[in-house]
């Protein structure tokens, strides 16, 4: 039988029976025990989670669709802004959604919060919190980066910690820790609804919750309490047979899915486990697979409400909020028969560990025939560097296991062959493993300790053993392996997999190596197999805190004054976008044709440019940098329509824009995957464009453009794009835009007669006036003064 089965088309999937979970049915929508106050978190004391209202809203859809509902369908529809009106059409409707929170991290929330501040509110009107772990750079370890990273960027830190405090927000500092790994251990609940500025927010799906990757402008729009639109998705159900052991990781489920869904699989649908296979995961493996979901292009991932959820919730000091879920457990699962649209099967009994990239994560290989993968590719067999830790994998599961395999290599006389970093998660984590001597172990195997932040997995890596251009491979536990990702250096090969391969095959030093069959040589040449990891995924002394790194806004704000320089070149107010003329625009040029994959580190590069995600001019001049220009197949080198020399993208946009004339971009498939960062949609429209015209998009660029006043357009036919030449013009007619109706574009090639293409859009009514006002914030303060 194999590892995995996919039955495409409707399939039925059944729901976890109370029993196979231990959970008595003790609710109905109507029991009095929903009455109760359960704090969302120990750190708010008026922020509650509304089971009662969720039921109330659930028992309308119910009575509406009558149908059974999968778990995923039972918290958006419980979280409906209008149950009894709202249009549930899969795939169609636009859900307008009361999420229970937002959370930013300090790249994205210096833009979200400057836009709040032109709303005009004086405090945020749902909870929300800010998570500095983005601006730290990982250099020599984690107390000296840390250090470094609060005096070079004391600027943003202190504008985010004052506006914070202004608008009723919860700042947590430099050092407290990854969002992703924070969320989980202090705000996520079962059946809860978060949205996040960050792609990988459904990390939280781990315990439960629908947790969505968001823009920084839908952001503002729940904090400034507007309902949040969400295309009504479609459900992938997975289904888990079978039970993990050995070398088997919760990672090997989300890479052996990527590689059967690919990067675009899941675009437009959220991904929805169950099956008894699900018992065999720990909480935090589960929060693994739900975060790197977010590299098929899901929506969201949840896991049903069960057991090993509940001793996560206990251990972190939520055992109330685990008891009120036992009490709502009915509603935190698929009811029985629910359909999904597509069904994928995974026998985790059969299952191997799986190693995914270079390049790209869902390349999928299993560990058996990855050595034969890179000779056959010609992949650099030497290892230069193994990575473990991130928002993906930096539990302490996952170091408990980790730290097993270097203990049996030190126990044999040998240490890590390649250059070894850990990233803790959270100061929790690190404080933790700390006591635990999980730290002490990785340092003794030959391990660097980085800082508690995202660092080398969103390029936050100051990397010395390679020069650039050098081709090398590099293996980490992280989730996203794009060109030039993690170092910068577009011939870096990098690859992901669990912690558990990452370890085993630092200490061979080499990228042929299993450890499932290989033997490796202790220190006096004899021969060893090393021993499949172990390791306990809660602390059994409880979790360590370690220091204080969270500010709770003050009891008196009024006082409070935000902090920005107006001579500042990394935080600059906004001015808002200038609103639609109201006519067709024509003899617009093409400011590039972007062949191949484009995603938003191709279109907003992280790494050194982190420091202006606060100013938007500034961070403008790395606007599609590194996007492959079909013309030539060169990044950052266009031709300017109006003087026939070739330069910079941001350049010639800028010059554009100085001339008054408006642009466009052609782009391939699934333009805009990857991180949520609305930079990728800010600066083209601060640079002066008007439409990104591609085969396809991903969702949360799609969203970000719309919210920009941009216009995000698809081919009809997308073989048209192969008709399309980099130095053609275009007229595009705006007066068309309408729900559901194609614009026509036309073509005037630069020798030759002119030509229709038919476009495509997703704009719904709301939508269109966003373009119309200039952008969804724009349309946000002329509501306000209507």
């Amino acid at each position: 039988m194999m590892a995995s089965r996919q039955l495409l088309g409707l399939a039925r999937g059944r729901g976890l029976s109370s029993a196979s979970i231990g959970i008595r049915r003790m609710a109905t929508a109507t029991d009095s025990p929903l009455d109760r106050k359960v704090r969302q978190n120990n750190w708010e004391d008026n922020n509650f989670i509304n089971y009662k209202k969720m039921s109330e809203n659930l028992a309308v859809v119910r009575k509406r669709l009558s149908r059974p509902l999968t778990y995923a369908e039972k918290i958006l529809y419980s979280h409906l802004d209008d149950p009894e009106g709202q249009d549930i059409q899969r795939g169609v409707s636009y859900l307008r959604l009361r999420p229970d929170r937002v959370a930013c991290q300090d790249a994205t929330a210096q833009m979200a919060i400057l836009q709040f501040m032109s709303a005009g509110m004086p405090s945020v009107a749902n909870p929300t919190t800010v998570h500095c772990d983005h601006l730290i750079e990982a250099q020599i370890g984690g107390a000296k980066d840390l250090a470094r990273a609060v005096d070079i960027n004391k600027e943003v830190y202190d504008f985010l910690a004052s506006a914070c405090a202004k608008y009723n927000i919860g700042f947590w500092k430099p050092g407290s820790g990854i969002i992703h790994q924070i969320l989980l251990e202090n705000y996520a609940f079962p059946g809860g609804l978060l949205i996040g500025t960050d792609s990988h927010t459904p990390n939280a799906g781990g315990l439960g919750m629908c947790a969505i990757g968001v823009g920084g402008a839908d952001a503002v729009d729940v904090m400034a309490n507007l309902p949040w639109e969400l295309k009504a998705p479609k459900f992938i159900g997975v289904k888990l047979t079978g039970q993990l052991s050995g070398w088997t990781s919760a990672k090997d489920v989300i890479l052996k899915l990527a590689g059967i869904l690919t990067v675009k699989g899941g675009t437009g649908a959220i991904v929805e486990y169950f099956g008894e296979g699900v018992n065999s995961l720990s909480c935090t493996g589960m929060a693994t697979a739900a975060n790197m979901g977010a590299e098929i292009g899901a929506t969201t991932t949840v896991f049903p409400f069960n057991e090993r959820q509940y001793e996560y919730l206990a251990a972190t000091k939520r055992k109330d909020i685990g008891d009120f879920a036992r009490v709502y457990a009915k509603e935190l699962r698929a009811d029985e028969g629910a359909e999904y649209d597509q069904l994928i099967e995974i026998n985790l009994s059969e299952l191997e560990p799986h190693i995914n990239g270079p390049f790209t994560p869902d390349l999928a290989t299993p560990i058996s025939k990855f050595a034969a993968a890179v000779k056959a590719n010609n992949w650099p067999d030497e290892l230069k560097v193994g990575l473990i830790g991130s928002c993906t994998n930096s539990s302490y599961e996952d170091m408990n296991r980790g730290a097993s395999i270097a203990r049996d290599a030190l126990n044999h006389g040998i240490k890590a062959k390649a250059l070894f970093t850990v990233t803790p998660g959270s100061e929790q984590i690190r404080a933790t493993i700390a006591r635990d001597g999980q730290l002490q172990t990785f340092e003794e195997f030959g391990g660097v300790v980085l800082a508690n932040a995202c660092g080398p997995c969103i390029g936050q890596w100051d990397r010395k053993d390679v020069k650039k251009g050098e081709a090398n491979s590099i293996l980490s536990s992280y989730n996203r392996n794009f060109t030039g990702r993690n170092d910068g250096n577009p011939a870096t090969h990098s690859f992901v997999t669990s912690p558990d391969l990452v370890v085993a095959m630092t200490i061979a030093g080499s990228m042929s190596f299993n450890p499932l069959t290989d033997k490796l040589k202790d220190k006096d040449g004899n021969e060893f197999l090393l021993s499949p990891p172990t390791g306990e995924s809660l602390p059994s002394n409880g979790y360590d805190p370690g220091q204080d790194t969270y500010q709770a806004p003050p009891a008196d704000r009024n006082t409070v004054s935000v902090q920005v320089s107006p001579s500042s070149d990394r935080l600059q107010v906004l001015s808002p976008f200038a609103p639609w003329d109201g006519k067709d625009a024509v003899d617009l040029p093409i400011l590039i044709k972007a062949h191949g994959k484009t995603t938003t580190d191709h279109i907003s590069m992280a790494g050194p440019w982190l420091k202006y995600r606060g100013h938007l001019d500034n961070i403008s001049n790395n606007m599609l940098i590194g996007a492959i220009n079909a013309a030539n197949g060169e990044a950052n080198k266009v031709k300017n329509a109006t003087t026939g020399e070739f330069d910079a993208v941001p350049a010639v946009a800028r010059d554009y824009k100085k001339k008054g004339i408006q642009w466009v971009v052609v782009g391939d498939w699934n333009y805009g995957e990857g991180s949520s960062r609305e930079h990728a949609a800010l600066e083209p429209r601060h640079l002066g464009g008007l439409a990104i015209i591609t085969r396809s998009f991903a969702r949360i660029h799609e969203t970000n453009l719309k919210k920009q006043g941009m216009l995000p357009l698809t081919f009809s036919d997308p073989a048209d794009y192969e008709k399309i030449n980099p130095d053609d013009r275009i007229d595009l007619h705006c007066t068309e835009l309408a729900v559901g109706k194609p614009l026509t574009m036309v073509v005037h090639p630069k020798d030759g007669s002119a030509f229709e293409i038919k476009l495509s859009h997703t704009f719904n009514e709301a939508q269109i006036e966003w373009f119309k006002n200039g952008s969804a914030l724009n349309t946000m303060a002329k509501n306000n003064k209507a």
